[in-house]
């Protein structure tokens, strides 16, 4: 398996190598770099007199060797201002290494933020499908791996491209100047110096990414069985042996790359420091008899001797120059991927807002069905396995009709699957219709913005979503102005402020990942008080009572009546005993709605709804006898 994945990196690594660099997208990574175009010019230019800088220093040794130190000069006012220099020259070194990595640090970190905030802000806008076929780890790993990957195309590899191409030069200048004799005998050298970089070191960067990506993997076991439910799941139903193998095998995958890494770095760094001595010893052997017969001054051998590593090195970087900038570049390409993807549910041009909503809901003749896979989610992002789904799934809604006024309450029931929770998700644009309209107060929701939609309807769950932070943040989420007075009132208000307050921290609590330390009734009346806090003209309920026992079902139903006074109200029930005072009741088939009345209307009908009630009632009191 290892050895699997492992050829399967290197096939998409010698992709990578053979590509073109694609114009499209460095002009799209261009438009990013523009704001910091001004750093980036200072940048570049720090990077240019360090180059500049580093390629002189070995002149000063020349100059020592030559002028100052020989019997017939004995110069040691020379030999103060050499030294003099080599510190100046180290000082100018110093300030510009601080002024490269300042503008390095300006550029990339501001590249990060700007790709991290435009992903970020464009995945919120996906539909909830995209979530339901997407890989968190593969969709994090976009924010993360790919957006870092991207800056460093700008940061380091464009200064470390830049930076020996100038030292290269600058250098071979100087080398040709002082001796073109010696230059080109020492060049002779550079196939055996270029043949390991060129072999090994596109070798070293596909294990480096491959590692990448067995890390991944790695981390991603960790991460679903260290969470509360996956760890309860694996305790239930996993066996200790099997969730360790696994680990093991992903492990040992890590460690292997690793190894080979390790060597093959070692290979490389032996390979070039025996032909940088080889080079060396060109230089010591020509340059030195040079010296004995007087071409060329000891100063100039030793000038030469320190200007041979300083070709050498940058070579070896330049050689898999276009590998860094084709890998790099493929970390924009993937980063793209994600800004490209069409966001389903957007503003309309020229959308208004929802002003002072009554609550008034309708759905016109509404039809919906979900859309293919590869019109909600990236391939590259999916699970394996994920059911592919390439036509558009048949009807979740057929000529559903509506009209809920504003501050009544509509019980929506039906089976599983009827489509009670699309018709209540249509509100909020969660989904949009495919043909027919719904309609806020007059207005189709398609042409409000949906900040204001979202801020006119408050939901309540069947399995409400707490995050790790404390109840204040939490309930703050809703309302972030809320003051602690506010706070208080919406906890009173679901009848959980009395638990709040006897607890050692109170509002400070720590809810825990997902808000496990807190139980289903517990969690079901804090996201309530969230929903009271918000405050909205319209109010969803999914089964919002579904998890509590009679005792705080009983105070969650006298909250709710006095909550959702004046509002109106979608309640999505299976318990068919907690809406029979519902202002109506909407019973769902099969898509179509198919009955609607009042509870007693509904029974005395006899149709769907009176044989559903009967046989929930007829379950309950079997349980009841039972128990």
């Amino acid at each position: 398996m290892m050895e699997h994945r492992t050829m399967m990196g290197f096939r998409r690594d010698e992709a990578i190598t053979q590509r073109r660099i694609d114009r499209v997208v460095m002009r799209r990574v261009l438009k990013y770099i523009r704001p910091y175009l001004r750093p980036l010019i200072a940048f570049v230019v720090s990077v240019i007199l360090g180059s500049i800088a580093t390629a002189v220093t070995p002149l000063l040794l020349k100059e020592l060797l030559d002028k100052a130190i020989p019997p017939a000069h004995h110069d040691r006012h020379l030999v103060m201002l050499v030294a003099l220099a080599a510190v100046g020259l180290a000082l100018f070194n110093a300030a510009l290494s601080l002024a490269q990595r300042y503008y390095s640090a300006r550029i990339g970190e501001g590249l990060i933020y700007d790709l991290r905030v435009e992903l970020f802000d464009h995945v919120q806008h996906m539909p909830i499908a995209f979530f339901t076929r997407t890989q968190t780890g593969a969709l994090q790993s976009r924010l993360n791996n790919d957006v870092v990957g991207a800056q460093q195309a700008v940061t380091n590899t464009l200064g470390t491209v830049l930076q020996n191409f100038i030292q290269l030069a600058v250098t071979l200048a100087i080398m040709f100047q002082l001796s073109w004799q010696i230059t080109l005998l020492t060049l002779l050298a550079l196939p055996a110096f270029i043949y390991p970089a060129r072999l090994l070191g596109p070798r070293i960067q596909k294990l480096a990414r491959i590692g990448m990506q067995q890390n991944a993997e790695m981390n991603n076991i960790t991460a679903e069985r260290f969470n509360v439910a996956g760890a309860m799941l694996a305790k239930l139903f996993g066996r200790p042996d099997r969730e360790r193998d696994a680990f093991s095998e992903r492990a040992g995958g890590v460690r292997d790359v690793g190894i080979t890494t390790a060597i093959y770095s070692r290979i490389l760094l032996v390979a070039l420091g025996l032909v940088t001595a080889i080079g060396t010893a060109i230089v010591y052997w020509i340059g030195g008899n040079l010296a004995v017969s007087g071409t060329i001054t000891s100063g100039t051998l030793a000038a030469f001797a320190a200007y041979v590593a300083l070709i050498y090195q940058p070579l070896a970087q330049l050689t898999n120059s276009r590998v860094d900038v084709l890998t790099a570049l493929v970390s924009f390409e993937r980063v793209f991927e994600v800004i490209d993807f069409p966001a389903a549910i957007t503003d309309r041009p020229g959308a208004t807002d929802l002003v002072a909503p009554k609550g008034r809901v309708e759905l016109d003749h509404v039809w919906f069905r979900h859309p293919p896979g590869r019109e909600v989610s990236l391939e590259s992002l999916e699970a394996p396995g994920t059911p592919g789904a390439d036509e558009p799934s048949d009807w979740t809604l057929r000529d559903v009709s509506l009209v809920i006024e504003p501050g009544d309450t509509i019980a929506l029931v039906g089976a599983s699957g009827a489509g009670k929770t699309t018709i209540a998700m249509l509100v909020p644009r969660v989904y949009d219709t495919v043909q027919g309209a719904v309609r806020i107060d007059g207005h189709d929701v398609r042409d409000l913005t949906l900040e204001s939609v979202h801020a006119a309807i408050g939901l309540v769950p069947q399995d409400p979503h707490l995050f790790h932070d404390t109840i204040r943040s939490n309930l703050r989420f809703a309302r972030p102005d809320a003051t602690d007075d506010d706070l208080r009132h919406a906890l009173e208000g679901a009848r959980i402020w009395d638990l709040v307050a006897s607890l050692p921290d109170g509002l400070e609590t720590v809810v825990g990942e997902r808000g496990y330390r807190m139980s289903g009734g517990e969690k079901q009346r804090l996201a309530i008080a969230r929903l009271l806090l918000k405050n909205p003209a319209i109010v969803i309920l999914d089964e919002a009572t579904s998890h509590l026992d009679s005792e705080s079902e009983l105070a969650i139903q006298r909250a709710f009546d006095e909550a959702l006074r004046g509002r109106t109200a979608i309640v999505i029930a299976h318990r068919l005993s907690t809406i029979v005072d519902a202002d109506r009741i909407v019973v769902v088939d099969g898509g179509r709605i198919v009955e609607s009345g009042t509870h007693s209307e509904l029974l005395a009908r006899g149709g769907v709804y009176a044989e559903l009630y009967r046989t929930q009632l007829g379950r309950s009191e079997s349980d009841e006898k039972t128990a």
